[in-house]
């Protein structure tokens, strides 16, 4: 009955289906490899997130930070338009990169208080709050600020009324990250 069917009304033999299904299985297999390959080389998404809120949580902290030309414990911070301005010229901030005296980011009399303080800090064995603890589940990570003068890259008249903050995190399986921003001086204003 089926040889006088025409030819186009016939389907596929049991042994065509069966080489079909072994083709398309080989060339699965062949691309899950590669797949398999590809993302075993390649970072772990979650690490790269993590690297980069710590990044982004350290350069909020640091650009909050006031920028004047005095110290901002001078009694002339608010209203100091010049370095000349400052009560007490150690206070200079155009000169001072990194802690005044004893101040730390945990201390709790004496914290950082401006831009500049943070030049040069760093956190080589894992993340700590504000009170230097160890956030749980970063204990891997290290991070490391750098603070320079930018006011001339930027058009300013002067290179001292803006720094480039730049912060490099470090994680597991050596992701690493290097975030920029910039803050400019707004001094003589009101400190917040």
């Amino acid at each position: 009955m089926c040889s006088m069917c025409p030819r186009r009304f016939r389907g596929v033999t049991l042994i065509e289906l069966i080489v079909f299904i072994v083709i398309v299985g080989v060339a699965m297999a062949g691309l899950f490899a590669a797949f398999n390959t590809v993302t075993a080389a390649s970072a772990d998404p979650q690490v790269r997130k993590q690297v980069l809120a710590i990044a982004e949580s350290l350069m909020e902290e640091v650009q909050l930070m006031p920028f004047t030309y005095c110290d901002p414990d001078d009694a002339n911070a608010a209203t100091a338009s010049g370095t000349g301005g400052c009560a007490v010229a150690a206070n200079n901030e155009d000169l001072v990169m990194g802690p005044e005296g004893a101040e730390t980011r945990y201390s709790t009399t004496s914290r950082f208080d401006n831009v500049s303080d943070y030049h040069g800090f760093s956190m080589a064995s894992g993340i700590q709050d504000i009170e230097n603890n160890t956030i749980s589940g970063l204990g891997s990570y290290s991070a490391s600020i750098a603070i320079t003068r930018a006011g001339t890259a930027l058009g300013l008249a002067a290179n001292e009324d803006a720094l480039k903050i730049s912060i490099q995190v470090t994680g597991p399986g050596s992701v690493s990250m290097t975030l920029d921003g910039y803050r400019t001086r707004y001094a003589p204003n009101a400190l917040p």
